[in-house]
């Protein structure tokens, strides 16, 4: 079932409540003082059902220009925009106002209503009228339905309800199967009940139970009950105007301009990157880090404007800025903001959030440029895959990416699948992804890595995986650095020996007298069995002039796997070591804690080899000292 909200916009005392009122019967002057002032201080909320039964929520926005904050609060949730221009008076000071400021958060429909017709003749509406094509000529209203109405008489009220229902049956359905938002923009205490929050559903929907996360203070609750048009419901929807009742959160907890969300879903960030307009009609000239007062929903926040492109907007101009704020805000990409002058307060702009969680960006570098520019108009593919290149080595998983781009899950799976399948993007580990020319950098780096060290090791037959990790991959985590070497592997771009790292076209070349002499060790070490010399033992063993080729020989053999190192001193021909494994596994079968002694026994070596196996296995996490015993913690 499709959910809308209707708006009224417009000067103060043109006659919204009193429209609304003659729509629906219902009163949305709640307050005394705007009964008694007759002016609408606070938001106010009706519902209109249409002859086929469907219905839309109205909200009633202040016009009063010291009220212009509460108007901001109601208008970002409005799917169709309803200006009001009273006959007697036409367009003024505020209905310019809230015309700019409907077209800067992206309403993209309404009719034009000419209230108090009943106040004047004929003749004087259509000049009003005339008046009013001139104003929204270049607006989203040019050339939409000016209808004239009187909320006294009720002359006019029914072709404005017809109008409104063709117009809301017209109005796209909003996502409702992504994580919901709800913008608060009143808090109240019911007896009983405890606190409750209203708020347009802009996303999503919520059910009774739900857990929720009220950010930016990251505090949570569940929902107790829900209303929607004052009845009670199990389930609300994205487009409906929705009172919370919040269980296990105090009344003070919560405040106008915070926002209700599914736990985990929204970042906080104190920079948002953005498409930035200075209104055409605006008197003013934002500068390079003008503070200026940035309205989000129903939050207000003070921000400092850094110009990426130039060093002014002029009235009528846009660019890209970074906002920066001394407080974090909860937004998401796609969200829509104005901005006013911090003093006087007036509105000046607003635009797009491009990017909710940016690093700082330095000022007229062409990269940050060409990168929101993608963005901002780059196809969906294109758009996608700079996402994915933001996460960097981090490789986003495909539920993260849904979030952050507002889309069904399943849906992402099926982009990332097509750029996958384009070459646009790698699937490193299932449903999580590196951008495709992040890869790139990454394999030429690990070539560049590999490279030197081969210069400077010509006797190894790699690079151990967790150096070329870190040289490397810097900034990488140990298990998608593993996965992207892994495919690097799979791709040909390296080889893998042991524990080690080559590039494919990478050989050891031994002289004559190395060849030899590394069989020679080979065959000593195969020969002593568990009890083998130690290195400075071994080296002293052969001539001066052959110690230093030793060593080297040495360093190859374990490099190839051939040896295996369980100290600096102390080595174990492969074939030996996988004897000990064999053996020492069904040993732990039957011993899930033992001591030195037994393992020496087990072995039938002495202390010093059994005790030099044992940190090996410590330092490897096969085992763990614990007291005068060790115990098994891991396989081999």
């Amino acid at each position: 079932m499709k959910h809308v909200i209707i708006g009224t916009a417009g000067h103060v005392d043109h006659g919204k409540t009193m429209l609304i009122k003659a729509l629906t019967g219902i009163d949305t002057d709640r307050l005394i003082e705007e009964k008694k002032r007759g002016i609408t201080i606070e938001l106010g909320f009706a519902h209109i059902e249409f002859d086929d039964h469907t219905q839309a929520g109205i909200i009633d926005v202040p016009g009063h220009e010291k009220f212009i904050k509460n108007m901001l609060a109601g208008a970002g949730g409005i799917d169709l925009a309803m200006l009001v221009v009273a006959a007697d008076e036409g367009f003024m000071p505020q209905t310019v106002e809230h015309l700019d400021i409907l077209t800067l958060l992206g309403i993209r429909d309404g009719v034009v209503v000419i209230t108090k017709t009943d106040m004047v003749d004929e003749e004087w509406v259509e000049i009003v009228r005339e008046d009013i094509a001139a104003h929204v000529k270049g607006t989203f209203l040019e050339g939409k339905p000016v209808l004239p109405v009187s909320a006294y008489t009720g002359q006019g009220i029914p072709e404005l309800k017809k109008e409104l229902q063709q117009r809301v049956s017209r109005v796209a359905v909003r996502n409702e199967q992504i994580p919901f938002r709800l913008p608060v923009d009143r808090v109240f205490s019911k007896d009983g009940f405890g606190t409750v929050v209203t708020g347009t559903m802009i996303e999503g929907n919520l059910s009774v139970g739900d857990p929720v996360e009220l950010m930016p203070s990251g505090q949570r609750a569940k929902v107790r009950t829900l209303q929607v048009h004052n009845h009670s419901v199990e389930q609300a929807y994205a487009g409906q105007r929705v009172a919370v009742n919040l269980a296990g959160l105090r009344r003070d907890a919560v405040v106008r301009g915070d926002t209700l969300c599914k736990p985990d879903t929204l970042r906080l960030s104190r920079m948002l990157d953005v498409r930035l307009t200075d209104l055409k009609d605006s008197h003013r000239i934002i500068e390079n880090g003008s503070p200026v007062h940035f309205y989000h929903g129903a939050a207000a926040h003070i921000a400092k404007v850094v110009l990426l492109e130039q060093d002014t907007l002029e009235p009528g101009q846009s660019g890209f800025a970074q906002l920066r704020f001394t407080e974090p805000v909860a937004v998401k990409r796609g969200d829509r903001f104005v901005t006013r002058f911090y003093s006087p307060m007036e509105t000046i702009g607003g635009g797009v959030i491009l990017d909710d969680c940016p690093p700082r960006h330095k000022r007229h570098q062409p990269e940050v440029i060409r990168a929101l520019t993608i963005r901002e108009g780059g196809s969906a593919g294109a758009q996608l895959q700079q996402l994915v290149e933001e996460y960097g080595y981090a490789l986003p998983t495909a539920q993260t990416l849904a979030q952050r781009q507002s889309m069904p899950e399943e849906e992402m799976v099926q982009s990332l699948e097509d750029l996958v399948n384009s070459g646009a993007l790698l699937e490193i580990l299932p449903r999580r992804y590196l951008a495709a020319p992040l890869y790139r950098k990454a394999c030429r780096s690990v070539e560049q890595v590999l490279a030197e060290y081969h210069k400077a090791n010509p006797l190894h037959a790699g690079m151990k995986v967790a150096a070329l990790r870190q040289k490397a991959l810097r900034g990488a985590e140990l298990k998608e650095a593993d996965a992207i070497l892994t495919a690097m592997l799979r791709g040909g771009t390296v080889t893998a020996i042991a524990d080690r790292c080559a590039l494919p076209d990478f050989r050891v070349v031994l002289t004559k007298r190395q060849t030899a002499l590394r069989q020679k060790l080979l065959d000593s070490y195969r020969k002593s069995g568990r009890e083998v010399p130690f290195v400075d033992d071994l080296y002293a063993s052969f001539p001066n002039n052959e110690r230093d080729d030793c060593k080297k020989v040495l360093e190859n053999l374990v490099s190839c796997g051939e040896l295996v190192m369980l100290t600096p001193q102390l080595f174990y021909h492969k074939d030996v070591y996988e004897e000990v494994c064999a053996l020492t596994r069904d040993f732990f079968e039957g011993h899930p804690a033992f001591t030195l002694a037994e393992y020496r026994d087990l072995l039938g070596t002495s202390r010093k080899y059994a005790l030099a196996i044992l940190e090996f296995f410590d330092k490897t996490k096969v085992t763990k000292m614990v007291g005068d015993h060790r115990e098994v913690i891991g396989s081999l």
